[in-house]
């Protein structure tokens, strides 16, 4: 009888799928603990958006849209001409206050030649006056001996009192017209001062009849239409700066414990491959929590309260040269990772800008262009001989 011995199982089989098994563990808590040190110095989230100013462009008078220079999407410069309105009326009105002005310059240089008029007269009626009195004097010492009669004496002293009221005339005629030149030059006349204000309120009504862009960017959200009457204040575009952008990263309330001002920031945007890094600083965290002001706060007081956690929106500066490259869009989505090793930075801003943040330079040679309109009317309307004279410049 013979008996068949159980044949015995292959060992490395048996073992490999285990030690498969096992290598698989630890290569995934090696992967865990590694993610979990990189994750300890830095702070990460995806409620990230790319943010930055939306420009309106608007009207600073009335009047009815004849040009439309540009349409969404389009670039734009600095200064150049976006909306043309129709400039008939405040032509008119420009030509009219040059008039005026012109003939205020001409009515003041005459106001100054009337009171040089008057001084001179108010002289030869005080040298009338000093010969009516002395032909008075002189008859009053010839009455005694008889030489003049009284007729004749009576005579004399009523050419002197005419003489006096005449001076007396003379003069409050004068002191009318000082009262309307007094202490002023033709530049500083009233009635210069005035029409020269009206011709630059007409010359900046009829420069603001062309809208200019207040800064470079990209022209979005147009609105306004050819023939269009608009109104002061109305948004008739927008324009973006798109090499002034920055992100608004919402993090978690417990995780801003290590944000600080002035730590760097790697950041992802959807709109580009994973290959496409952005580096940014943070270089401000906002005072509340988005649900802090938002239109409708929440009513935690009202007795049915769930605790829903919190964000703080937090400002990230981007590298200009890197969003050059790709540009950014407003409202993109972006993944931002923040390394928190170097906690030396402040939590909060506490100094004031040193410059302003943003500013635009289209405005500021109005009243320098009025000015030199102004000086122009007023040099075409005066001699400068005779004026110089009659003002004792």
């Amino acid at each position: 009888m013979t008996t068949n011995a159980p044949s015995p199982a292959p060992a490395k089989s048996s073992f490999r799928p285990q030690l498969l098994l096992i290598l698989a563990i630890v290569l995934l808590v090696v992967a865990l603990g590694i993610w979990y040190v990189t994750r300890l110095g830095s702070e990460s989230t995806d409620d990230a958006y790319v943010d930055g100013n939306i420009v309106q462009v608007t009207s600073q008078v009335s009047g009815t849209v004849t040009v439309i220079s540009g349409d969404n999407t389009d670039h734009v410069d600095a200064n150049s001409p976006l909306v043309t309105l129709n400039a008939v009326d405040a032509e008119i009105q420009y030509e009219r206050a040059k008039s005026n002005l012109a003939r205020a310059v001409r009515q003041a240089r005459t106001q100054y030649y009337q009171v040089q008029q008057l001084e001179a007269e108010v002289s030869q009626r005080q040298n009338d006056v000093r010969k009516a009195q002395d032909d008075v004097r002189r008859r009053n010492q010839l009455a005694a001996s008889g030489a003049v009669s009284r007729e004749e004496i009576s005579h004399a002293e009523e050419v002197l009192k005419n003489a006096v009221a005449g001076l007396d005339g003379t003069q409050h005629a004068l002191a009318v017209r000082l009262a309307m030149v007094d202490n002023t030059t033709l530049r500083t006349h009233p009635d210069v001062l005035v029409a020269a204000s009206n011709l630059r309120d007409a010359f900046i009504s009829l420069h603001r009849t062309q809208i200019y862009s207040p800064v470079s960017g990209v022209i979005t959200k147009r609105s306004v239409q050819v023939g269009q009457r608009i109104n002061p204040g109305v948004a008739l575009m927008s324009v973006v700066p798109v090499d002034q952008v920055w992100v608004n990263a919402n993090f978690k309330e417990s995780q801003i414990e290590d944000l600080r001002i002035g730590q760097p920031v790697e950041l992802r945007a959807d709109a580009y491959s994973r290959d496409v890094v952005f580096h940014g600083t943070i270089v401000g965290l906002d005072a509340g929590t988005g649900s802090a002001f938002s239109l409708m706060p929440a009513q935690n007081a009202t007795g049915n309260w769930i605790k829903v956690t919190q964000r703080v929106p937090v400002r990230i500066a981007l590298d200009a040269q890197e969003v050059q490259r790709s540009p950014l869009r407003l409202g993109l989505s972006m993944r931002v990772s923040v390394n928190t090793q170097d906690l030396s930075g402040p939590v909060l801003n506490k100094k004031a800008p040193a410059q302003p943040a943003y500013s635009t330079n289209i405005f500021q040679n109005e009243l320098k262009d009025a000015n030199d309109v102004v000086e122009q009317v007023i040099s075409a309307n005066e001699d400068r001989g005779r004026d110089a004279k009659a003002l004792k410049l």
